[in-house]
C-alpha cells in the first residue's frame, strides 16, 4: 500500500478570510489538494445524495442506458466508457457515472423516469418501493437540485478565497467567469482486487476545469502523485475524512495561474471493495476567455499559455477522453 498523505485542512467557516486564503494559496502551491470543513451541507444531505446514487447505479444496465451521455455531457456513462490514461490501458475505466450539469439557461439534463411521483406528493412508503422496481425514483431529482444548489454556493465561496490567496479581488472570478457547476455521481463495482494490474477504478489524470469537490463514501482508492514528471511516480494514498470535501485544482486554474497553483495528478485504484463518490466540478461559463493571471507572471516568468476561451478547451478535454470508447 502507498503512504498514507496528510493534507492540510480549510475551515470554510473561519471569519480570519485573510488566513484561511493564506493557507489555501501555500495548500495549493505544496499539493494541489486539501480538505474542506464547515462548509454547510449536512450530513443528512449527503446521506441522501449517496443513497439515490446507489439506487441508480443499482438499477438493471439497459434501464440506464435510456440515459446515456448527451453531447451536453449530461446522464450515464457505462463502465469502461472513459479512458483517462490511454498509455497504460486500452479498455477503458472501470466506473460507471452520471452527470448532471448547471440547472441555469434552460434545463438540459437528464433525469430518471418520474413517471406519476409529483401527482401524489404525499405517498406512501410502499409507492415508493413499488417505482423504485419499476426504475422509478420518487425522490431523486429534488435530491439532485438541492444537492446541486447547495454545493455550487459552497464552490463559490471557496473561489472567492482562492481569489484572495491569488492576490485578486474576492469577486474576480464570478465577474469574469459566472462559474457553472457539474455534479458526476461516480460507482466503482469493486469487481478487481488491488493485485489485478492494468486497471483502475479511475487511472491517472488531473481534471480538466478550476476545483474540483469530492465527497467519498469511506472507502479507500484515491491516491495523488505530487510530481508529474518523476519516473517511477510515486504514489501517495489521501485518506477519506468525515465531513470533509477533497478539494483539487485543475488543469484550467493551473493554465490561468501560470502553473503557480498545482494541478496534481491523482487516480482510484481498484481495490475489491464496491465504492461510491460524488465529484463537483465548479468551471467558468463557456464564454471566458482564460489567461495568464497579471498577479501570476512577470518579465522573468511570462506566460506559459496562449488566451483561450473555457468552453473550446473543456470539450476538446472532453472529447479526447472519450473518443477511444465513443
Amino acid at each position: 500500500m502507498a503512504q498514507a498523505l496528510e493534507l492540510p485542512c480549510i475551515d470554510l467557516s473561519s471569519p480570519d478570510r485573510i488566513s484561511t486564503a493564506e493557507s489555501i494559496r501555500q495548500a495549493c502551491l505544496d499539493y494541489g489538494f486539501f480538505y474542506l470543513v464547515n462548509h454547510g451541507i449536512e450530513d443528512e444531505m449527503l446521506k441522501q445524495v449517496f443513497d439515490e446514487s446507489r439506487k441508480f447505479f443499482s438499477m438493471p444496465l439497459q434501464k440506464k442506458m435510456r440515459l446515456a451521455r448527451s453531447k451536453e455531457h449530461r446522464g450515464y456513462t457505462a463502465l469502461y466508457s472513459e479512458t483517462l490514461d490511454p498509455s497504460i490501458q486500452s479498455k477503458g475505466d472501470l466506473k460507471e457515472s452520471f452527470y448532471i450539469g448547471p440547472m441555469e439557461g434552460g434545463n438540459l439534463n437528464q433525469w430518471p423516469s418520474e413517471g406519476i411521483v409529483y401527482s401524489y406528493p404525499n405517498h406512501h412508503p410502499w409507492l415508493s418501493r413499488i417505482w423504485e422496481s419499476l426504475g422509478v425514483l420518487p425522490h431523486w431529482r429534488a435530491t439532485m437540485e438541492s444537492y446541486h444548489e447547495k454545493i455550487l454556493a459552497v464552490g463559490k465561496r471557496l473561489l472567492s478565497l482562492i481569489a484572495l490567496a491569488l492576490n485578486l479581488d474576492e469577486s474576480f472570478f464570478e465577474q469574469v467567469g459566472a462559474p457553472m457547476g457539474w455534479v458526476r455521481l461516480l460507482h466503482y463495482p469493486g469487481e478487481l482486487a488491488v493485485s489485478d494490474t492494468g486497471t483502475y477504478g479511475a487511472s491517472a489524470h488531473s481534471d480538466y476545469g478550476m476545483i474540483t469537490l469530492l465527497a467519498t463514501d469511506g472507502v479507500q482508492g484515491l491516491q495523488i502523485c505530487r510530481e508529474k514528471d518523476k519516473v517511477p511516480r510515486v504514489w501517495e494514498d489521501v485518506p477519506h475524512a468525515n465531513g470533509a470535501f477533497i478539494v483539487n485544482i485543475g488543469d484550467m486554474l493551473e493554465r490561468w495561474t501560470n502553473c503557480l497553483f498545482r494541478s496534481t495528478l491523482h487516480r482510484v485504484i481498484a481495490t475489491g471493495q464496491e465504492r461510491y463518490s460524488v465529484a463537483f466540478f465548479l468551471d467558468p461559463n463557456s464564454d471566458c476567455m482564460v489567461e495568464c493571471l497579471e498577479s501570476c507572471c512577470s518579465e522573468a516568468c511570462p506566460p506559459k499559455f496562449p488566451p483561450i476561451r473555457s468552453g473550446d478547451y473543456l470539450q476538446e478535454r472532453l472529447r479526447l477522453t472519450y473518443a477511444l470508447k465513443g
